[in-house]
Parts: structure tokens; sequence; C-alpha cells
């Protein structure tokens, strides 16, 4: 992945510590092809909003291994950022990002209405899907990829200490979540933590989450995500 990113001329973001290799060549492709080239073409925006004076507090035991400070992707930088092009900082969401650009979600949350993401991480793709199974929804089945990621997003910009006052929230693909607090975050649907909430963008908010939410079957473990001997 880094090799990847550094080809297509985009500094390749901080990885946290543990965080597991992607769905192989297909998410790298999908990565270089679709997502580099906006983070590129937007660095020199994000370089100003990063030394303009802002506030952007961000919440949960995954921020401190997260971009801070000055550095690319943290959280002051992508507030004026387009919530599909602020993903692409947020180095723990690579498969979100090119789920949203392959199914053709990006629009969706860049649009005029405002929207919550509930972003599943990195290692929340890989506990639910093979790598097979990945890089079918990726490459082929798109409709039912589309679905999925429209199961994490809700109408309106919450933060989420709204979405747990709320209690109860729906998803563009019409899906009623819980809402409960958990530590400093949220619960969702019972299942799925915050590990860092509070990611501001133009018209959204990011809450990164660790489990994948929706009604596919888990995969992971299938006998594919095993290389034969």
């Amino acid at each position: 992945m880094t090799d990847t990113l550094a080809a297509a001329g985009t500094p390749a973001p901080r990885r946290t510590r543990g965080a597991v290799p992607l769905a192989g060549a297909t998410l790298a492709l999908l990565l270089a092809v679709t997502g580099c080239t906006d983070a590129g073409g937007n660095r020199g925006d994000r370089t100003a909003d990063a030394a303009a004076p802002r506030a952007v507090s961000v919440t949960g035991p995954l921020c401190e291994q997260l971009p801070a400070g000055t550095e690319p992707g943290n959280p002051d930088s992508l507030a004026d950022q387009p919530a599909d092009q602020a993903l692409q900082w947020i180095p723990v969401l690579t498969t979100f990002e090119a789920a949203v650009r392959a199914s053709g979600l990006a629009a969706e949350l860049s649009g005029t209405t405002e929207v919550t993401v509930l972003a599943p991480t990195d290692d929340a793709f890989a506990a639910k899907f093979s790598r097979s199974n990945l890089d079918e929804l990726l490459l082929h089945d798109t409709d039912t990829l589309r679905t999925l990621l429209r199961d994490h997003v809700v109408t309106g910009a919450l933060p989420v200490a709204e979405l747990v006052a709320a209690g109860t929230v729906t998803t563009l693909a019409g899906t009623s979540l819980t809402v409960t607090g958990h530590d400093a975050g949220a619960r969702v649907d019972g299942r799925a933590d915050t590990v860092c909430a509070d990611y501001q963008a133009a018209g959204a908010r990011i809450h990164v989450i660790n489990q994948v939410l929706g009604t596919l079957s888990t995969t992971a473990g299938d006998e594919d995500d095993h290389p034969a001997h």
C-alpha cells in the first residue's frame, strides 16, 4: 500500500500500529486509480487548513494513533474537505474509502445534504470479509457494496453526543440503528463502538467504528484467506 501511494505521487499516510494487510491487489489498484489522484490534488488546501486556527476535537482510544498536530490528515486539516476526500486521509479507513469510490457513493457523501458517516476500520473489514469476498464486492457486486455502505451513513452531520442523545437513527439504506453511550463515545447497533469519533468534513461528521454494520454474512476465515502450502 505504501509503495502504491508513493508511486502515485502522494505522501503515504501514517499507518497505525497493528494494521492488517488489505484485500490484496484489487484494493491496492482501486486506491491507486481512484483515491490517490484526488488526495494529491488537494494537498495544498490541506496544508493551508492545517495552519489555520481550528478546534476540531476527536475522541476515542484509537485517536492517539492517528495523525495529529500538523501531520497530514490531522483533524483540523480535514474540516473543509468533502467527506469522500477527508476519508482518504484517515489511514485506518483505506478499505472503506476504496469501497466508497468503487460503489459510486462518493457523490452522496459530498452532496448538498449533510451526513454522518460511521466508517469501519480496515481491521473491521478484515474481520468481516474474506479476501475473495471483498474483492468480489469491490470489483463486481457493487450494488450490494453500495447498500452495505449506505447502512453506514445517516442524514445530518451529528456529533457523537447528538447520536447518543437521539437513541435511534435511520441510515440511507432505511435501517434503524440504536445508539447508546459507551465510554466517551457511542455503541451502534449494540455491537460497533466508536474508536475515534467527531472528525469534521464539509457537511459531514465522520465517526470511526470497530465493526462492519449491516446484514451481510461474515466470511472472514474462509479457506481463501489462507495461502496454499
